[in-house]
């Protein structure tokens, strides 16, 4: 597995971004895989995670969704959201970088990675705010994105304009949704309204609530990182691109 760092043009700047590549080279379907940050930003333990995903045979990028926001951080991601100043920094990261910003930067994305290399099926998946992104980005480009897989993200299916649950129409991906047995970012309404949405529109999709797991679960750096349901999401989420990317 190498990484490179790399820079993607935009329409708005240049966001900084990391691509990893297998060791043994891309397979045959030549797939990719976008990995959308949680609140923290690109760092060490989303490289593992991404060095993980590369190890089964994806070229991964994970790009910094809060490039237009100039240098920020790093943050302590075990008490950055008890402390005032960091949690309004954070914040105001998360408020100033909109879904739409988002889906429009995936086209950047989705072009780094063809030029890596991957110009088959591509999945996404993403924490925590990333979970929404990776949604966004499923309806978003339908016919590159055929994988799509939310761990512990938020407002999947709020009152939002921006909603994933609004786009389900659009998507033509499987999707594979890992909720926190309790989270107050996707409540049990929440979650309701999502299944709705998606069964109604056709997608073939799981929603798998991790019981005992707390919002931000799967990442190793979290406070309340768990790793027996880590585990069981790298199995859940290697098993589903597996079967949907090849």
């Amino acid at each position: 597995m190498s990484k490179r760092d790399i820079a993607i043009t935009t329409q708005d700047g240049t966001a900084k971004a990391g691509l990893f590549l297998p060791a043994a080279g891309l397979g045959p379907r030549r797939a990719g895989v976008i990995l959308y940050m949680d609140a923290f930003g690109p760092r060490p333990a989303l490289d593992g995670m991404a060095e993980r995903l590369a190890a089964a045979g994806y070229a991964v990028l994970v790009p910094d969704l809060f490039y237009r926001a100039g240098a920020y951080g790093p943050f302590d991601t075990k008490t950055a959201f008890a402390n005032e100043t960091t949690r309004a920094e954070l914040m105001a990261l998360i408020g100033g970088t909109s879904q739409a910003m988002t889906a429009r930067d995936t086209a950047a994305f989705l072009a780094a990675l063809e030029a890596a290399g991957a110009s088959g099926p591509i999945g996404t998946v993403g924490y925590c705010m990333g979970g929404a992104r990776a949604l966004t980005a499923a309806a978003s480009y339908p016919e590159r994105v055929k994988a799509a897989a939310s761990l512990h993200g938020g407002n999947l299916a709020g009152e939002a304009e921006d909603s994933p649950h609004r786009r389900a129409g659009e998507i033509k991906a499987r999707v594979y949704v890992g909720q926190s047995g309790e989270d107050r970012s996707f409540p049990p309404e929440q979650s309701a309204r999502l299944a709705q949405a998606l069964r109604e529109a056709g997608v073939d999709y799981v929603l798998e609530n991790y019981v005992g797991c707390a919002h931000g679960w799967c990442v190793p750096d979290h406070a309340v990182f768990d790793s027996a349901g880590a585990e069981r999401h790298w199995r859940r989420l290697l098993t589903f691109f597996e079967e949907s990317l090849g």
